[in-house]
Formats: structure tokens, C-alpha cells, sequence
């Protein structure tokens, strides 16, 4: 019980210092089988369109049994980049399930970075093939090393193919990786980080496909991760969702804001039943992930609320022990 109890702020860095890439892996794979079986609920998920401006309000509500529950809320502002500022930014608030008094208010993409890398784990350790070794990422950037670290849990990955447009992003990369495992590939371009590939992670905030199907081998896993919460923005062409068995975070939410699977349905080249399996059916054994090593697997993380509210209580809990963060008193 938390009544009278101040709320917890935790910044950026504090975030980094409470949370360890196994126990989020573990704990967003427990919350997607939670969401699955009914241990978990979220909100239908609306967005706001901000009048006279680029930014789209995105909330995000969910709770996880009588454990975690709060709202996350992502903005997504385009015009951003313009004026040097992140395009998607997000603030986290952590209530006690049973109260509803609030705990904690997050810094949102600290835990983002971690939650994101965690859910793409917990796909690559149920979907890909158990003797994959090479992992592709098409863009260099925080997410790059997040998924790393988080991937390298559920799979021994001996060899790295990279890519950025951006030389900086490559390089600071490279020296991150090159410690971390065997070799480290620099790519000329997306289509060879995908030839070689056998796990493959799109990290980009791209608004028109940087990946083709017909460059997808037999037996490769994807997570499309980057693109943004809109309707007509993707990453991979419709040739490679078509291509895919695709396994989604939430049905509801990607049939709503994932251009990856509503541009390629809105061109008849899917039905909705080719994106109906989520994460947790998976994880809980309800439908199946891979069927042989042959099979192409994708899956389109858009993102949820979920992930943030096992994230966060993880950090919450760990900071509490260890006088991490700044406590508040709003009344």
C-alpha cells in the first residue's frame, strides 16, 4: 500500500542503473503471456492528432495483475527534426494497482530503450531458428545496442551485420560491439545486412520501406521494430510481410497504427488473419511460433504500454532499495 507515500521521480540515468536486461526480458515475456491468458489488460489505444502542429498524442494504459499499472504517453513530432529535438518523447506514471495512488513518475525513453530490446528478445528466443548466430541490424543507433545486449540472452550471436546512413552512428557502434562479440560487419547497405542475416532487427524511423521481402532467406527471423505509430509509415516492403509468418505485439494496436501490415493489407496482398497472432499466444502455447526451419518469421513490435508497466515496476522496486531517484510531494 502506498498512501501517503511520496512519489518517486527517476531520471534517465537512474533508470539505467535499476534496470538489468535479464529480469526485463523476463518480465515482458510474463506480461505478454499475462495479456494472453488474462492477467493483463490495456486500454484501447487512441491517438490525438494535435491541432495546427506535426505531434501525435499516443496514451498508453495498462495494468498487469494487482502488480503494475499506469498510463505512459508518447508524443511523435515530426517536425522535430527540424529544430534538432527528438521526434518521439514520453513520460511514464506508475499507480499502485491497488489504491490508485501514483508511486512514480519515469523518464520514458530510458525505459523505452530497455522494454523495446526485451519484447524483440522474448520474439527472437520463441520465433527464430536455435542455431542462429548472425544478427543484422539495419540502423547504429541506442536501439542497435540495446537489442545487442538483449538478444545476445536469448542467443549465442557470434557475428554482427550493421548498417546506418549515418557514418558517426556506425563507427560509435562498432566500438561498442567489438568487445561484445566475435565480429562486427560494416555493411554498404540494407540488402546485404539482410543477406547475411539469420536474426534481423529494422531500427529505423522510416517512413517508406528500407527492406525487401525478396532479399529475405529461407529460415530468417525479423523484428521490425523502428517505424513510428502511424498508419503509413514502414519499414519492410509488402513483399516481405507476405512473404512472413508475422506474430504482432497487440492485434488491436497494430491494426490500428502499423503501416508495415495495413499498407500491404490495404493493397489486398494480406488478410488480417495473416497478422492475428500476438506475442503472448506464442509465449503461452495458444497458437504456435515456427513451424520449420524454413519458415520466415517477423515480428511487428509496435510497442505497448505493458511493456513499459513491467519495465517500471522493475525499476521502481529497485530504486526504492538502493535511494535511487528524488521523491515528491504533491499535496
Amino acid at each position: 500500500m502506498s498512501i501517503g507515500r511520496p512519489i518517486l521521480a527517476l531520471s534517465r540515468a537512474e533508470i539505467a542503473k535499476t534496470l538489468e536486461m535479464p529480469a526485463v526480458i523476463d518480465a515482458v515475456e510474463k506480461a505478454h503471456a499475462a495479456l494472453s491468458t488474462g492477467g493483463a489488460v490495456q486500454a484501447e489505444r487512441s491517438t490525438v492528432q494535435v491541432p495546427g502542429c506535426t505531434t501525435l498524442l499516443v496514451p498508453m494504459t495498462a495494468a498487469i495483475g494487482s502488480q503494475s499499472a499506469g498510463i505512459k504517453l508518447l508524443t511523435d513530432t515530426p517536425a522535430n527534426l527540424a529544430r534538432n529535438l527528438p521526434v518521439q518523447q514520453s513520460t511514464i506514471l506508475l499507480v499502485d494497482p491497488e489504491t490508485g495512488t501514483c508511486e512514480a513518475i519515469l523518464d520514458g525513453p530510458a525505459l523505452t530503450l530497455f522494454r523495446t530490446a526485451a519484447a524483440s528478445a522474448v520474439a527472437t528466443k520463441h520465433l527464430a531458428r536455435r542455431q542462429a548466430r548472425t544478427l543484422g541490424l539495419v540502423g547504429a543507433g541506442a536501439q542497435a545496442r540495446a537489442h545487442l545486449e538483449a538478444l545476445s540472452c536469448v542467443l549465442p550471436i557470434e557475428r554482427v551485420v550493421v548498417w546506418s546512413r549515418t557514418k558517426e552512428r556506425v563507427e560509435a557502434f562498432v566500438a561498442y560491439a567489438q568487445d561484445r562479440v566475435g565480429e562486427v560487419v560494416v555493411a554498404e547497405g540494407p540488402e546485404q545486412v539482410v543477406r547475411q542475416a539469420e536474426v534481423l532487427c529494422t531500427l529505423t524511423p522510416s517512413r517508406e520501406p528500407i527492406v525487401r521481402g525478396e532479399w529475405f532467406a529461407p529460415g530468417l527471423h525479423v523484428n521490425a521494430v523502428g517505424a513510428p505509430p502511424r498508419p503509413d509509415h514502414r519499414e519492410i516492403d509488402s513483399a516481405g510481410i507476405a512473404r512472413s509468418k508475422v506474430v504482432v505485439d497487440s492485434y488491436d494496436v497494430v491494426r490500428r497504427e502499423s503501416g508495415d501490415v495495413l499498407v500491404p493489407l490495404a493493397e489486398g496482398l494480406i488478410t488480417e488473419e495473416h497478422f492475428s497472432t500476438e506475442l503472448g499466444d506464442v509465449v503461452a502455447g495458444i497458437r504456435p511460433g515456427r513451424r520449420t526451419d524454413d519458415e520466415i518469421t517477423l515480428f511487428d513490435s509496435v510497442g505497448l504500454g505493458l511493456q513499459d508497466m513491467a519495465a517500471a515496476r522493475l525499476a521502481v522496486d529497485a530504486a526504492r532499495r538502493t535511494g535511487l531517484g528524488v521523491e515528491l510531494r504533491l499535496n
